[in-house]
Protein backbone atom coordinates (compact mmCIF):
# COMPACT_ATOMS: atom_id res chain seq x y z
CA UNK A 1 0.00 0.00 0.00
CA UNK A 2 2.99 2.14 -0.66
CA UNK A 3 2.01 5.41 -2.39
CA UNK A 4 4.69 6.11 -5.01
CA UNK A 5 5.86 9.29 -6.40
CA UNK A 6 3.34 11.36 -8.46
CA UNK A 7 0.43 9.30 -7.56
CA UNK A 8 -0.50 12.49 -5.01
CA UNK A 9 0.42 15.76 -5.88
CA UNK A 10 -0.21 19.58 -4.56
CA UNK A 11 -1.84 20.43 -1.60
CA UNK A 12 -2.28 16.98 -0.66
CA UNK A 13 1.53 15.90 -0.17
CA UNK A 14 2.18 19.53 1.80
CA UNK A 15 -0.51 18.58 4.45
CA UNK A 16 -0.24 14.38 4.90
CA UNK A 17 3.79 15.29 5.35
CA UNK A 18 2.97 18.12 8.00
CA UNK A 19 0.34 15.44 9.80
CA UNK A 20 3.34 12.80 9.79
CA UNK A 21 5.88 15.09 11.28
CA UNK A 22 3.35 16.15 13.77
CA UNK A 23 2.05 12.99 14.35
CA UNK A 24 5.65 11.24 14.62
CA UNK A 25 6.64 14.09 17.50
CA UNK A 26 3.65 13.71 19.33
CA UNK A 27 4.07 9.82 19.20
CA UNK A 28 7.67 10.42 20.25
CA UNK A 29 6.50 12.34 23.03
CA UNK A 30 4.86 10.02 24.90
CA UNK A 31 7.59 7.68 25.09
CA UNK A 32 8.87 9.44 28.13
CA UNK A 33 5.97 8.52 30.02
CA UNK A 34 4.55 4.97 28.20
CA UNK A 35 8.04 3.23 27.58
CA UNK A 36 9.54 0.33 29.37
CA UNK A 37 12.81 -0.87 29.23
CA UNK A 38 11.67 -4.07 27.67
CA UNK A 39 9.99 -2.72 24.63
CA UNK A 40 13.65 -0.46 24.12
CA UNK A 41 15.41 -3.10 24.15
CA UNK A 42 12.98 -5.13 21.27
CA UNK A 43 12.51 -2.03 19.06
CA UNK A 44 15.15 -2.75 16.84
CA UNK A 45 14.39 -6.87 16.63
CA UNK A 46 10.91 -6.11 15.98
CA UNK A 47 11.71 -3.56 13.13
CA UNK A 48 13.70 -4.99 11.33
CA UNK A 49 11.47 -8.01 11.51
CA UNK A 50 8.56 -5.90 10.00
CA UNK A 51 10.85 -4.46 7.63
CA UNK A 52 11.11 -7.93 5.98
CA UNK A 53 7.92 -9.46 6.57
CA UNK A 54 6.81 -6.41 4.21
CA UNK A 55 8.76 -7.73 1.08
CA UNK A 56 6.64 -10.87 1.40
CA UNK A 57 3.93 -10.56 -1.17
CA UNK A 58 1.61 -13.45 -1.26
CA UNK A 59 -1.38 -14.00 -3.77
CA UNK A 60 -4.57 -12.93 -3.07
CA UNK A 61 -7.40 -12.90 -6.32
CA UNK A 62 -7.45 -11.70 -10.18
CA UNK A 63 -4.04 -11.26 -10.41
CA UNK A 64 -3.74 -9.59 -7.32
CA UNK A 65 -1.19 -9.99 -3.99
CA UNK A 66 -0.95 -8.68 -0.61
CA UNK A 67 1.61 -7.89 2.18
CA UNK A 68 1.71 -7.72 5.47
CA UNK A 69 2.17 -4.23 7.10
CA UNK A 70 3.10 -5.75 10.73
CA UNK A 71 1.75 -2.37 12.28
CA UNK A 72 -0.56 -4.84 14.41
CA UNK A 73 2.69 -6.99 14.93
CA UNK A 74 4.63 -4.11 16.22
CA UNK A 75 2.19 -2.60 18.43
CA UNK A 76 1.12 -5.73 19.84
CA UNK A 77 5.11 -6.47 21.08
CA UNK A 78 6.14 -3.18 21.47
CA UNK A 79 3.19 -0.82 22.63
CA UNK A 80 1.77 2.05 20.72
CA UNK A 81 3.67 4.97 20.96
CA UNK A 82 6.76 2.77 19.93
CA UNK A 83 4.93 0.58 17.47
CA UNK A 84 3.87 3.20 15.53
CA UNK A 85 7.58 4.98 15.33
CA UNK A 86 8.69 1.85 14.47
CA UNK A 87 6.42 1.58 11.50
CA UNK A 88 7.23 4.80 10.05
CA UNK A 89 11.09 4.14 10.79
CA UNK A 90 10.93 0.97 8.25
CA UNK A 91 8.88 3.41 5.62
CA UNK A 92 11.33 5.79 5.48
CA UNK A 93 14.56 3.57 4.79
CA UNK A 94 12.09 1.44 2.09
CA UNK A 95 11.66 4.91 0.72
CA UNK A 96 15.46 6.01 0.82
CA UNK A 97 17.48 3.06 -0.03
CA UNK A 98 15.09 0.82 -2.06
CA UNK A 99 12.26 3.28 -3.61
CA UNK A 100 9.24 1.29 -2.08
CA UNK A 101 7.24 4.64 -1.66
CA UNK A 102 7.49 7.52 -3.29
CA UNK A 103 9.83 10.81 -0.90
CA UNK A 104 7.37 13.40 -1.98
CA UNK A 105 4.63 11.18 -0.58
CA UNK A 106 6.45 9.43 2.63
CA UNK A 107 4.13 11.69 4.60
CA UNK A 108 0.56 10.42 4.03
CA UNK A 109 2.61 6.42 3.71
CA UNK A 110 3.42 6.84 7.26
CA UNK A 111 0.17 8.90 8.19
CA UNK A 112 -1.82 5.90 6.54
CA UNK A 113 0.12 2.66 7.70
CA UNK A 114 2.04 3.52 11.53
CA UNK A 115 -0.78 6.63 12.55
CA UNK A 116 -3.46 5.58 11.42
CA UNK A 117 -2.73 1.86 10.96
CA UNK A 118 -1.39 1.50 14.60
CA UNK A 119 -4.02 3.74 16.33
CA UNK A 120 -7.36 1.94 14.73
CA UNK A 121 -5.79 -1.51 15.45
CA UNK A 122 -5.15 -1.08 18.77
CA UNK A 123 -8.41 0.53 19.33
CA UNK A 124 -10.58 -2.23 17.95
CA UNK A 125 -8.00 -4.76 19.91
CA UNK A 126 -9.08 -2.76 23.03
CA UNK A 127 -12.59 -3.03 22.49
CA UNK A 128 -12.50 -6.21 21.39
CA UNK A 129 -10.84 -7.35 24.98
CA UNK A 130 -13.33 -5.16 26.34
CA UNK A 131 -15.97 -7.76 24.61
CA UNK A 132 -14.32 -10.41 26.32
CA UNK A 133 -12.42 -11.71 23.03
CA UNK A 134 -9.86 -13.55 23.36
CA UNK A 135 -6.18 -12.21 23.20
CA UNK A 136 -5.28 -13.75 19.88
CA UNK A 137 -8.40 -13.03 18.13
CA UNK A 138 -8.21 -9.60 19.11
CA UNK A 139 -4.68 -9.07 17.75
CA UNK A 140 -5.98 -10.29 14.86
CA UNK A 141 -9.09 -8.52 15.00
CA UNK A 142 -6.79 -5.51 15.39
CA UNK A 143 -4.53 -6.17 12.26
CA UNK A 144 -7.34 -6.32 9.88
CA UNK A 145 -8.51 -3.63 11.36
CA UNK A 146 -5.49 -1.03 10.53
CA UNK A 147 -5.30 -2.45 6.86
CA UNK A 148 -8.88 -1.42 6.49
CA UNK A 149 -8.19 1.88 8.34
CA UNK A 150 -5.14 2.53 6.00
CA UNK A 151 -6.87 1.66 2.65
CA UNK A 152 -9.75 4.13 4.02
CA UNK A 153 -7.24 7.11 4.64
CA UNK A 154 -5.57 6.03 1.19
CA UNK A 155 -8.74 6.24 -0.88
CA UNK A 156 -9.55 10.19 0.31
CA UNK A 157 -6.40 10.51 -0.32
CA UNK A 158 -6.29 9.23 -3.54
CA UNK A 159 -9.82 11.63 -4.21
CA UNK A 160 -8.78 14.41 -2.67
CA UNK A 161 -5.54 14.83 -4.75
CA UNK A 162 -8.02 14.37 -7.78
CA UNK A 163 -6.00 10.94 -8.71
CA UNK A 164 -9.13 8.77 -8.69
CA UNK A 165 -12.85 9.31 -8.05
CA UNK A 166 -13.65 8.43 -4.24
CA UNK A 167 -16.58 6.37 -5.80
CA UNK A 168 -14.70 4.22 -7.83
CA UNK A 169 -11.22 3.66 -5.86
CA UNK A 170 -12.99 3.52 -1.85
CA UNK A 171 -15.23 -0.07 -2.75
CA UNK A 172 -11.78 -1.27 -4.78
CA UNK A 173 -9.66 0.07 -2.28
CA UNK A 174 -11.64 -1.70 0.85
CA UNK A 175 -12.70 -4.68 -1.08
CA UNK A 176 -9.14 -6.10 -2.23
CA UNK A 177 -7.78 -5.05 1.63
CA UNK A 178 -10.61 -6.69 3.57
CA UNK A 179 -9.11 -10.42 2.16
CA UNK A 180 -5.63 -8.72 2.27
CA UNK A 181 -6.82 -7.67 6.25
CA UNK A 182 -7.85 -11.13 6.77
CA UNK A 183 -4.69 -12.88 6.25
CA UNK A 184 -2.87 -10.03 7.92
CA UNK A 185 -4.69 -10.84 10.78
CA UNK A 186 -4.45 -14.75 10.47
CA UNK A 187 -0.81 -13.54 10.05
CA UNK A 188 -0.25 -11.53 13.18
CA UNK A 189 -2.51 -13.67 15.51
CA UNK A 190 -0.21 -16.73 14.82
CA UNK A 191 3.01 -14.76 15.00
CA UNK A 192 2.04 -12.69 18.11
CA UNK A 193 1.13 -16.35 19.78
CA UNK A 194 4.84 -16.98 19.65
CA UNK A 195 5.91 -14.38 21.46
CA UNK A 196 3.18 -14.29 24.29
CA UNK A 197 3.48 -16.33 27.41
CA UNK A 198 0.48 -17.56 29.33
CA UNK A 199 0.47 -14.64 31.02
CA UNK A 200 -0.01 -12.57 28.22
CA UNK A 201 3.35 -10.71 28.84
CA UNK A 202 5.84 -10.03 26.36
CA UNK A 203 9.67 -10.30 27.45
CA UNK A 204 9.48 -13.61 28.89
CA UNK A 205 11.33 -16.78 28.28
CA UNK A 206 9.41 -17.82 25.10
CA UNK A 207 10.33 -14.55 23.85
CA UNK A 208 13.90 -14.89 24.03
CA UNK A 209 14.08 -18.62 22.78
CA UNK A 210 12.77 -16.70 19.80
CA UNK A 211 15.22 -14.52 18.42
CA UNK A 212 13.40 -11.57 16.42
CA UNK A 213 15.93 -10.31 14.54
CA UNK A 214 17.50 -14.28 13.85
CA UNK A 215 13.84 -15.38 12.69
CA UNK A 216 14.15 -12.14 10.32
CA UNK A 217 17.27 -13.24 8.53
CA UNK A 218 15.85 -16.78 8.27
CA UNK A 219 12.42 -15.43 6.69
CA UNK A 220 14.86 -13.26 3.94
CA UNK A 221 16.88 -16.60 2.74
CA UNK A 222 13.44 -18.98 2.83
CA UNK A 223 10.74 -17.12 1.84
CA UNK A 224 11.22 -13.81 -0.15
CA UNK A 225 12.54 -15.75 -3.41
CA UNK A 226 9.15 -17.36 -3.40
CA UNK A 227 6.91 -13.68 -3.01
CA UNK A 228 4.69 -13.13 -5.35
CA UNK A 229 4.84 -10.80 -8.39
CA UNK A 230 1.40 -9.44 -8.50
CA UNK A 231 0.89 -5.99 -8.36
CA UNK A 232 -0.59 -5.37 -4.77
CA UNK A 233 -3.75 -4.00 -3.60
CA UNK A 234 -3.19 -0.95 -3.89
CA UNK A 235 -1.06 -1.11 -7.68
CA UNK A 236 -3.82 -3.27 -9.03
CA UNK A 237 -7.16 -0.61 -8.13
CA UNK A 238 -4.37 1.78 -10.01
CA UNK A 239 -3.93 -0.11 -12.66
CA UNK A 240 -7.85 -1.05 -12.76
CA UNK A 241 -8.76 2.63 -13.19
CA UNK A 242 -5.61 3.91 -15.03
CA UNK A 243 -3.87 6.56 -12.48
CA UNK A 244 -1.31 4.14 -12.35
CA UNK A 245 1.57 6.01 -15.06
CA UNK A 246 3.58 8.67 -14.69
CA UNK A 247 4.95 7.79 -11.20
CA UNK A 248 8.57 8.74 -12.05
CA UNK A 249 10.58 8.55 -8.33
CA UNK A 250 11.93 11.49 -7.15
CA UNK A 251 15.22 10.26 -7.15
CA UNK A 252 17.51 6.71 -7.61
CA UNK A 253 17.18 4.83 -4.67
CA UNK A 254 20.78 2.36 -4.40
CA UNK A 255 19.09 -1.07 -4.31
CA UNK A 256 15.34 0.31 -6.07
CA UNK A 257 12.85 -2.80 -6.39
CA UNK A 258 15.03 -4.45 -3.72
CA UNK A 259 17.32 -5.81 -6.04
CA UNK A 260 21.33 -5.44 -6.00
CA UNK A 261 22.79 -3.94 -8.93
CA UNK A 262 25.93 -6.52 -9.38
CA UNK A 263 23.93 -9.48 -8.60
CA UNK A 264 22.44 -11.11 -11.60
CA UNK A 265 20.11 -13.85 -9.98
CA UNK A 266 16.93 -12.62 -9.30
CA UNK A 267 15.57 -14.38 -6.06
CA UNK A 268 19.24 -13.99 -4.85
CA UNK A 269 19.61 -10.42 -5.58
CA UNK A 270 15.82 -10.18 -3.36
CA UNK A 271 17.48 -12.04 -0.66
CA UNK A 272 20.71 -10.11 -0.51
CA UNK A 273 18.61 -7.11 -0.47
CA UNK A 274 16.44 -7.96 2.15
CA UNK A 275 19.31 -8.95 4.04
CA UNK A 276 20.99 -5.45 3.78
CA UNK A 277 17.90 -3.61 4.07
CA UNK A 278 17.13 -5.66 7.73
CA UNK A 279 20.79 -4.74 8.62
CA UNK A 280 20.11 -1.08 7.86
CA UNK A 281 16.78 -1.12 9.95
CA UNK A 282 18.19 -2.85 12.57
CA UNK A 283 21.36 -0.38 12.88
CA UNK A 284 19.29 2.98 12.50
CA UNK A 285 16.81 1.59 15.08
CA UNK A 286 19.98 0.23 17.68
CA UNK A 287 21.11 4.29 17.46
CA UNK A 288 17.48 5.19 18.15
CA UNK A 289 17.38 3.01 21.29
CA UNK A 290 20.63 4.24 22.30
CA UNK A 291 18.78 8.26 22.31
CA UNK A 292 16.03 6.67 23.87
CA UNK A 293 17.72 5.21 26.86
CA UNK A 294 19.93 8.32 27.24
CA UNK A 295 16.56 10.04 27.32
CA UNK A 296 15.02 7.82 29.94
CA UNK A 297 18.34 8.11 32.00
CA UNK A 298 17.92 11.78 31.79
CA UNK A 299 14.49 12.08 33.43
CA UNK A 300 15.48 9.92 35.92
CA UNK A 301 18.01 11.88 37.33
Amino acid sequence: MHIPDQMIRGETCWITNAIAIGGVATTGAFLKRTVDGDSIRRFASVSAFVFLLQMLNFPVSQGTSGHALGTMLAVALLGLPLGALSLALVMTIQTLLFADGGLTVLGANIVNMALVGAGAGETIRRLSLRWQVSRTVAVGLGAWASVIASSLVCSFELAWSGAALLGQVLPAMTGVHTVIGFAEGCMTAGLVGLFYTAEGRVGTPRFSRVPLFLSACVIALLLIPFASSFPDGLEWVAQKYQFAHGQAPLFTAPLADYTMPWVTIEPLSAMIAGLVGAIVVFAVASGCVKMLKAEKKTSVV
